[in-house]
């Protein structure tokens, strides 16, 4: 099982910008997939960004897209989610999760290494 483990939550004004970051411990993942999710209390863990190691293929829900952007940096196995233009409603618990193969899947039951979660708070 891959071991994941976010870091670069914290608190923000709305408007601002965080950077959030999911270090993996295998070398490489060539046929996994890493995403980004969500989770407020209450709630679902919600789908927020995915990305394939082969194609960098990115693909992130409406909510964020045009806000936040996916990369994965190979040589330092990190996968980043860099979080522009915050809003109040993003304010959550952060998880990255990885999964064999690279279909595409938003469902967080297809993913089955989850990190610990890293908490953001955007303030208004």
């Amino acid at each position: 099982q891959v071991q994941l483990v976010e870091s670069g939550g914290g608190m923000v004004q709305a408007g601002g910008s965080l950077t959030l970051s999911c270090a993996h411990s295998e070398r490489t993942l060539d046929t996994f997939t890493v995403a980004w999710f969500r989770q407020t209390p209450g709630k679902e863990r919600e789908f927020v960004s995915r990305i394939t190691w082969t194609s960098q293929h990115a693909a992130y829900d409406d909510s964020v897209k045009g806000r936040f952007t996916i990369s994965w940096d190979k040589a330092k196995n990190t996968v980043y989610l860099q979080m522009n233009s915050l809003k109040p409603e993003d304010t959550a618990v952060y998880y990255c999760a990885a999964k064999y193969g690279i279909a595409a899947s938003d469902n967080r039951n297809s993913y089955r290494s989850w990190g610990q979660g890293t908490q953001v708070i955007v303030s208004s």
